[in-house]
């Protein structure tokens, strides 16, 4: 299993940045009986959502706290391919480890979380997100967040 979405950020800065809404997870589609056996054992449920899938979906429990799940299985080069439209974690997109709370934990790769930053319209957290990873990491400012990045803001 790796850390993806904002915990995954916040991993690889080794530091929590913000408030996060849930956690996001990625791990292969044949683990996912394990995933739902420990947290339905845990109270976890089903949350509904209008794009729930087979390969991304949420289990809640009655605290509110929120695991966005995203599975996917390896192809023979060792990418990860993720839903029906064959989208990918780059095998080399899943060697990130950071830290949480002083503990070690595997993630999706800086450079990806960046990429999968691009292709829709940012919030504040996703500004502030690629900001902090592009300066950590010395990755490129995506186009998209130049404006953000700039001196004059």
């Amino acid at each position: 299993m790796w850390l993806d979405g904002g915990w995954g950020v916040d991993a690889l800065l080794g530091e929590q940045t913000r408030q996060h809404e849930d956690l996001d997870i990625v791990l292969q589609e044949k683990d996912l009986p394990k995933l739902r056996q420990l947290l339905e054992a845990r109270g976890y449920k089903d949350v509904p959502r209008d794009d729930t899938s087979a390969w991304n979906f949420v289990l809640g429990d009655d605290e509110g706290i929120l695991v966005d799940v995203h599975a996917f299985h390896f192809d023979d080069k060792g990418n990860g391919i993720y839903g029906d439209k064959g989208e990918t974690y780059p095998a080399d997109s899943l060697k990130g480890t950071g830290t949480i709370n002083g503990q070690q934990v595997k993630c999706v790769t800086a450079d990806q979380l960046v990429k999968f930053h691009i292709g829709y319209e940012p919030d504040e957290n996703d500004k502030k997100d690629v900001k902090a990873l592009c300066e950590k990491f010395g990755i490129e400012v995506p186009k998209e967040y130049t404006d953000y990045n700039s001196p004059s803001r």
